[in-house]
């Protein structure tokens, strides 16, 4: 004879599992919630180096990202999050200097 199980108790113990399991990780730093002001990473870019007799193949649509000079350092401004603006970097966060704007100096 087969005696019928209530469901309802495993379903609720399941659930209770995931929440107090994510409310744990989140606790203790392995879980975080990203939300859109933590991001400082405006988009990643790559340098072409051009080559003399080498082609270079670039796409036809441009980037969503403009960039201005400003103070003699190059800003990028995205387009499709309006305010959005980030300063473009190297690896070891020296920022990248305009060619044609001279950089401010400081008087003495």
């Amino acid at each position: 004879m087969t005696a019928e199980r209530n469901a309802i108790p495993l379903i609720l113990t399941a659930i209770g599992s995931v929440v107090l399991t994510v409310g744990a990780l989140w606790y203790y730093g392995y879980l975080h919630f990203a939300k859109p002001e933590d991001s400082r990473l405006l988009a990643e870019f790559t340098m072409l180096k051009t080559v003399a007799g080498e082609d270079i193949r670039l796409s036809l649509e441009p980037a969503k990202q403009v960039a201005q000079c400003v103070d003699g350092v190059l800003v990028l401004f995205d387009t499709e999050q309006k305010g959005l603006a980030g300063v473009l970097v190297d690896e070891r966060k020296h920022a990248v200097r305009c060619a044609g704007e001279q950089t401010p100096q400081v008087t003495q």
